[in-house]
């Protein structure tokens, strides 16, 4: 049976390159392309297609909120990010209900067995992608330690808040905001506030 594939990139080598490895490699496949996102949205609602290969850095890309408007549109659809990016930025593109995540430096051996498990399972992950998605559980493990009083400091601290600031929203005293600082610092076993904010992005 014909499975559609769009490749959704704004680089012509790429799309050339990507649909030239599909067509050695599988039969029938139809392959269409798409240049930028508001293409990729068209042809989306237009026609059902099996698999949505995206790069995130199309023209008038949204970044991981395209996964979630592309399902929108066709539930069924799986989708592949398929980008330069490395893959400490997985997680977000999952949690919005991509089906994989490959670096373009991968090799095509990679990238073959990719649009195979993602055909076969539903789903593709590289041994990076999966230690990015078990560090970005042991962090959050590590965040539900914090108490709920801890918790709005650690999430008032990321956003850029000082202990006077602090203290004035929470409407406590600036030197017991020192000690809940103290705390979490103790608690996520770090020691200066760049650690905090890679936790703090790490989960958000």
């Amino acid at each position: 049976m014909t499975k559609k594939i769009l490749i959704a990139d704004d680089h012509h080598v790429v799309r050339i390159g990507t649909a030239m490895i599909l067509e050695k490699n599988f039969d029938h496949f139809e392959i269409d392309f798409a240049e930028t996102y508001n293409e990729v949205k068209q042809k989306v609602q237009a026609e059902k297609y099996d698999l949505v290969i995206l790069d995130i850095e199309l023209p008038g890309s949204i970044l991981k909120s395209m996964v979630k408007e592309i399902k929108n549109f066709s539930e069924d659809t799986l989708v592949l990010i398929f980008t330069s990016y490395k893959e400490n930025i997985a997680e977000q593109y999952f949690q919005e209900g991509a089906n994989g995540f490959l670096n373009k430096q991968s090799d095509p051996e990679v990238f073959v067995k990719a649009i195979e498990t993602i055909f076969k399972d539903g789903y593709f992950y590289t041994p990076e992608v999966m230690n990015e998605l078990v560090k970005g559980m042991q962090k959050k493990r590590t965040v539900e330690l914090l108490s709920e009083r801890e918790l709005q400091v650690f999430n008032l601290l990321a956003k850029g808040n000082g202990n006077l600031e602090i203290a004035n929203t929470l409407n406590i005293e600036e030197s017991t905001v020192g000690t809940y600082k103290r705390r979490v610092y103790q608690k996520l076993k770090i020691t200066n506030l760049i650690e905090l904010l890679e936790i703090y992005n790490e989960i958000h």
